[in-house]
């Protein structure tokens, strides 16, 4: 836990002195949603060319 928390120490002191609490969050956010997108890979929870082909088919002809 100590790394993850130094590590989110170390990205707030990269954002500008001026940034807001929606900055913050934001970034939190994105940090967030990449470590679950690289986990998914890692793990092999993704989606064939195809696979997403049909499902954007099936959202879009509805």
């Amino acid at each position: 836990m100590k790394m993850l928390k130094d590590d989110i120490k170390q990205m707030i002191d990269k954002l500008p002195e001026d940034c807001s609490i929606e900055d913050i969050q934001y970034t939190l956010y994105v940090r967030s949603k990449i470590q679950k997108g690289l986990k998914d890979l890692d793990e092999g929870n993704v989606l064939t060319t195809e696979e997403v082909k049909a499902r954007m088919d099936k959202w879009l002809n509805k």
